[in-house]
């Protein structure tokens, strides 16, 4: 049997490693900057996230290697039960209000419950970027 501070640590063990953290740096090279660690640290006090999902798309747009400027997010957490998708994204837009007005240009949203996340545990793919300039797609 395990002594009770050795059970809450199984237990806090358990809890961190229910939390499903994916990241990938800028241009899939595994490194994590600042903005994408900042964000990561808002959510995670803002919302306590059952999953959060952190995908870092600047590589796949037209911005300087090592940027750090377009984001994809899942965020589940219990704090969204009975919020309308609008009220879900203003409660992340209020966690990131600091990164939204200076180096993030650009961030996708998947605001779901715990029971929604189950039903579709993915997080999606963004399009592929046209560029500034690009009118339509080939």
């Amino acid at each position: 049997p395990l002594d009770a501070r050795s059970a809450f640590l199984v237990v806090r063990l358990f809890s961190m490693a229910s939390r499903v953290c994916m990241s990938r740096g800028s241009a899939g090279s595994g490194v994590i900057g600042p903005v994408e660690a900042a964000i990561r640290t808002k959510l995670e006090q803002a919302l306590n996230p059952e999953v959060l999902e952190l995908r870092n798309e600047s590589g796949g747009h037209a911005v300087p290697p090592g940027s750090e400027t377009h984001f994809r997010v899942a965020v589940v957490s219990s704090r969204f039960e009975g919020l309308s998708p609008l009220q879900r994204h203003r409660l992340v837009h209020a966690a990131l209000s600091e990164e939204l007005a200076g180096p993030v240009h650009a961030l996708a949203i998947q605001a779901r419950t715990p029971a929604q996340w189950k039903e579709n545990p993915q997080l999606d793919t963004s399009p592929a970027c046209l560029g500034g300039s690009k009118k339509s797609r080939n």
